[in-house]
């Protein structure tokens, strides 16, 4: 007779081919059950790893990974990755060890009401349906597009099951929403009217890419990404690169001359609107998504539905709009070649205090660097290098898993997921000193995992976010300052090749890596400076400074305007 385990391997087998997993107690018995299928599975060496890589093998290659872990302080060690993955709305599926049917033992704990705190579901194996079960959750995760706890308990694992051996088909997902006639005609005539189009995409219209592009087009609207989304535009002539506090400054000053944005499954968020100054005070800022409120003050029109099906009915209803011969009359003829998304300040050979200048350092790795390449960013002060320095040859060229629930430390954690999801490009691994501390056991598992990966250690022996935002503000920076710790040689003990890069001349070795090659794990510790700021980090600054401080009557608000996601 079949265990409940081997029929779980067997029917999520039929549907994922994916796996991330860290063995225990709780998962043992499933995981040696998935080894006889033809699922692949990546070991990893912190059970956050396992959410974290899921989330991103479904950014890269949009398809549902599978996460599994222990129960007790192994799903514990996950709740950081699952809150990122539901609030980045990513559909996954986490087989989690659990407890008993016939109850808690002392140390478990109720892992239901810790992912239900986060945003995530969790439905329980039972021994009459697990495969039907293990089904149910996987449509949840699709429908809904957020991660789903499918819990093991501990006394199933080995059970039997009398469930049949066929595999239950997953049943059809809900059609995509569309937009109502009226509000595709509203809109379209708004575009069609403007003098200075903008198309702004997000995530969202990663699967409308080409009608989008199209539409513009048609429209002759210059077109800007958020920064998760960047690389959706590569090559398009008149593309101002990414948005918000990440855009050059020319980009940034055609974005704030647009009359109309269409801004497509985008969030809106403070990073992308620049603290509410991207867009100009009587810009008429048209939101295209699922939601079916106005995910920021900047939006005088909201228009739901699948981003595909709002831009195709909106490439019907505009379909004899003339095309013009110059987009906006002329007045972005200096977007045409798309030079503007890398005119930015090129940085010095050294900073002021000798140590490197990202910026330089950004420019030439971009160009060193495979071009076949996918980026995964950690969070911090650095994620305003490799986000505007880096060319993106794709839209799933770059992920940024921690940055919807605003955490570091899951850049290490992640890169195994897009390893797995193109093992054919070049991994681009972009953390920071302290991030890279919190996630470094996931550094092997990168090694494992990739072909081609190189690791950027932005290491500036501090977390540098924190010093600029709040030493600026004259708080003691002692605790904000960390022990510079040298990453080459602790990546030569995870069998990486590395190097200490302390001037712009130790980047040859980087080159060197790429023309032999581009072969294995590379770590380059960048022993940058601090006095060399993000511009993205100045905004932050200037609206923290506005902003009331803690203890003002409106400092909730303000909190809450600051950390929206």
């Amino acid at each position: 007779m079949t265990t409940v385990s081997a029929r779980l391997a067997t029917v999520l087998a039929a549907h994922v081919d994916q796996a991330f997993a860290l063995m225990g107690n709780g998962n043992a018995w499933f995981l040696d059950a998935l080894r006889t299928t033809d699922m692949r599975i990546t070991a990893v060496r912190h059970e956050t790893a396992t959410v974290a890589s899921a989330d991103a093998y479904h950014r890269v290659c949009g398809r549902v990974g599978l996460a599994t872990m222990t129960y007790g302080p192994g799903f514990t060690n996950t709740v950081t990755s699952l809150a990122e993955a539901a609030q980045a709305r990513t559909p996954l599926l986490v087989v989690a060890g659990a407890a008993p049917t016939t109850g808690p033992r002392p140390w478990d704990v109720d892992q239901t009401a810790i992912a239900a705190a986060v945003g995530v579901p969790t439905y329980t194996v039972d021994a009459g349906t697990p495969g039907r079960v293990a089904v149910e959750a996987l449509h949840h995760a699709l429908a809904r597009r957020t991660p789903v706890i499918l819990a093991l308990p501990y006394d199933l694992v080995n059970a039997p099951t009398a469930e049949d051996d066929d595999v239950p088909a997953l049943p059809a997902l809900p059609t995509p929403p569309g937009p109502g006639g009226a509000d595709v005609a509203r809109v379209a005539e708004v575009l069609g009217a403007a003098a200075r189009p903008l198309i702004l995409a997000g995530r969202g219209a990663k699967a409308a890419a080409v009608q989008v592009r199209e539409l513009a087009d048609r429209l002759g609207a210059v077109t800007a990404s958020s920064a998760p989304a960047r690389g959706l535009f590569a090559g398009r002539p008149y593309d101002l690169g990414v948005a918000g506090g990440f855009a050059s400054v020319p980009s940034a000053e055609l974005i704030h001359a647009a009359d109309v944005v269409l801004a497509v499954g985008a969030g809106l968020n403070q990073f992308t609107t620049a603290f509410g100054q991207a867009f100009a005070p009587h810009a008429r800022v048209i939101q295209v998504d699922l939601a079916e409120h106005a995910l920021h003050p900047a939006v005088t029109d909201v228009v739901r539905g699948d981003a595909s099906i709002v831009v195709r009915a909106l490439a019907d209803e505009l379909a004899d709009h003339p095309r013009p011969d110059r987009p906006w009359g002329g007045a972005a003829e200096t977007a045409r070649d798309g030079r503007l998304i890398f005119e930015r300040e090129p940085g010095e050979r050294a900073a002021p205090d000798g140590r490197l200048d990202p910026r330089s350092v950004m420019r030439r790795l971009d160009a060193v660097l495979p071009a076949d390449r996918v980026v995964v960013s950690d969070g911090g002060h650095f994620i305003g290098w490799a986000n505007t320095y880096l060319d993106l040859p794709a839209a799933d060229s770059i992920t940024l898993v921690g940055t919807a629930f605003q955490s570091i430390g899951l850049g290490f954690p992640s890169a195994p997921g897009a390893a797995a999801a193109r093992p054919d490009a070049t991994v681009v691994v972009v953390t920071g000193d302290g991030g890279g501390l919190m996630g470094l056991p996931d550094l092997d598992s990168l090694a494992r995992a990739a072909a081609s990966a190189i690791v950027l250690v932005f290491n500036d022996a501090a977390y540098g976010a924190e010093v600029h935002q709040y030493g600026s503000q004259g708080l003691d920076q002692d605790i904000m300052l960390i022990d510079e710790v040298d990453f080459a040689r602790v990546a030569t003990g995870f069998g990486c090749a590395s190097a200490v890069v302390r001037t712009f001349d130790d980047l040859d070795a980087i080159e060197a890596w790429v023309a032999d090659g581009a072969r294995g794990t590379f770590v380059a510790d960048l022993r940058v400076s601090r006095e060399v700021v993000a511009p993205y980090i100045l905004e932050i600054i200037e609206a923290t400074l506005k902003a009331p401080k803690p203890g003002d009557p409106s400092s909730a608000e303000a909190a809450g305007a600051l950390t929206e996601a």
